[in-house]
């Protein structure tokens, strides 16, 4: 009898596969990263091919290291990086060039040249989202307009467009034999070509993007069946699609309107679930779908998106050789007593929420010959704890909800020198929930909770534990004066870009 629920978790530096039992508890695992390609400043790519390859590679390990065969899974989920754009050909299977990564800015002049007169806020009553080289759309026009011989392949039929969920459910299902071309609500509200409300492409939004509509995914719910496996996972249903960090929203059990949850990964995210209206951002964030379970209606969620939370760790790591491991900046941030009045805005991919500026360009702040690469340490982690509480602040105002908590998950979390600092920041409890891993978890409750495994969201509800809990510990006016310093280090990042 199968007893296991398992999830892909494609994530921006590396893949992986986990076994959960019906507790939620881990009971096998395997990861593998994939290469960052960089082809020039600003521009980030990943091999689509290498992602299908280690995907394949990491079920095969994990149920390995369950000691199961892929017959004593009920079911599959999937999650992924989002907004990170395949285009390949139906035929042959073959992209027509590598993924253009959600953190690249290649396609700043495409959004620049949508907004016109209209400005960024353009197609926000439609997606949700401002016009930003975040999102999928634009990506798809360059791909477009810079590929040899594409443009006439996508009028005629034969590309797919996808996000990383496409794009492996496409393979995972049987390619250019049987594989299923679809993507998630969650996924789809991510390109800036679905309609919030209606949860379908709009034409009009496809149109101004020169997109051939031929070339989109079927949408599907985020809970329910979409196909059955092939390859290691032939004849296990893929039940369960969400973005990461809706993904993770769902892992974490936020199903009440007002929770929240914060992802440190690569980036960090933070979501709210607003429950089944969706709440227009005045204050820089994204209106967004958090999950829909089968022909329900959705549930939506505010998101504050920073791009550079991890990755500015793993550029001290690779960049500026710091520190071989990345494990060792705590240590390293914690042999000194301040950020000695050093401030890092890692701007690398523009600024993302609340301020939604891709002039910006990163900054050290404040250098003095005292500097130490131990301040530049803490720095970096203070940055991302500096960054949450822009978001926070941001989603009060448009929510009008008091954060009383805040639920954290992903790599990040294991550093208890800055999660002190991000309950110290923001004046309230941070609490870390006993598995950490909720982006995988979140997509094997979605799997789950379609095939009965689960028999609803109170017993997900249920499996959440809480692990450990920072309180806050700092002076208000040093509080003040640590906001009043950063806020002047971001204004410092404006306008590098013409």
């Amino acid at each position: 009898m199968s007893r296991f629920v398992g999830a892909i978790d494609q994530g921006t530096t590396s893949s992986r596969f986990m076994v959960f039992d019906v507790g939620g508890r881990v009971v096998g695992s395997a990861k593998q990263e994939h290469r960052q390609i960089f082809p020039k400043p600003g521009w980030v790519e990943h091999d689509p091919v290498e992602i299908w390859e280690t995907t394949k590679a990491v079920i095969v390990a994990g149920l390995a290291d369950a000691g199961i065969s892929a017959a004593d899974l009920v079911t599959v989920g999937l999650t992924n990086q989002r907004e990170t754009t395949v285009v390949w050909n139906r035929a042959t299977g073959q992209p027509v060039t590598n993924a253009i990564v959600w953190q690249d800015t290649r396609t700043d002049q495409i959004v620049h040249d949508l907004a016109g007169e209209q400005g960024i806020d353009r197609f926000r009553a439609k997606t949700g989202l401002p016009l930003a080289t975040y999102f999928s759309g634009p990506k798809v026009t360059w791909i477009l307009d810079n590929v040899g011989g594409v443009e006439f392949l996508a009028k005629a039929g034969d590309l797919a467009f996808g996000t990383i969920d496409s794009w492996i459910l496409w393979n995972l299902t049987g390619g250019p034999v049987t594989g299923r071309h679809v993507t998630d609500v969650t996924n789809a509200s991510r390109t800036m070509l679905m309609d919030l409300d209606s949860l379908a492409w709009d034409s009009e939004l496809a149109a101004a993007m020169r997109i051939p509509e031929a070339m989109l995914p079927e949408i599907i719910p985020s809970v329910g069946r979409v196909a059955m496996g092939t390859g290691p996972l032939a004849g296990v249903p893929i039940s369960g699609v969400l973005g990461d960090q809706q993904a993770a929203l769902f892992g974490q059990a936020c199903f009440d309107v007002g929770e929240v949850k914060n992802t440190y990964g690569t980036g960090c995210f933070l979501l709210m679930n607003t429950g089944t209206q969706k709440v227009p951002s005045t204050s820089g964030l994204l209106t967004t779908v958090g999950y829909q379970i089968g022909d329900e209606p959705p549930v939506y969620a505010l998101e504050g998106s920073i791009a550079i939370a991890g990755a500015l760790v793993q550029w001290l790591r690779d960049n500026l050789q710091l520190f071989e491991h990345a494990s060792e900046i705590e240590a390293l941030a914690a042999s000194v007593p301040d950020n000695g009045d050093i401030y890092i805005v890692p701007a690398f991919s523009g600024l993302f929420a609340p301020h939604w500026r891709s002039d910006a360009r990163g900054v050290i702040a404040g250098l003095t010959r005292f500097a130490t690469k131990a301040h530049l340490a803490r720095a970096s982690l203070e940055a991302t704890a500096f960054q949450t509480r822009e978001v926070i602040d941001a989603m009060r105002a448009d929510s009008g909800v008091e954060l009383t908590t805040l639920k954290v998950d992903g790599g990040m979390v294991v550093n208890d020198l800055l999660m002190q600092f991000q309950s110290d920041i923001l004046d309230v409890p941070v609490v870390r929930p006993t598995v950490n891993e909720t982006t995988a978890l979140g997509a094997a409750y979605a799997a789950g909770l379609s095939e009965g495994f689960w028999d609803g969201l109170d017993s997900v509800a249920a499996n959440w534990g809480e692990d450990r809990r920072w309180t806050p510990d700092m002076d208000g006016d040093k509080r003040a004066m640590l906001l009043t310093s950063w806020g002047k280090a971001v204004k410092r990042t404006l306008d590098w870009i013409d």
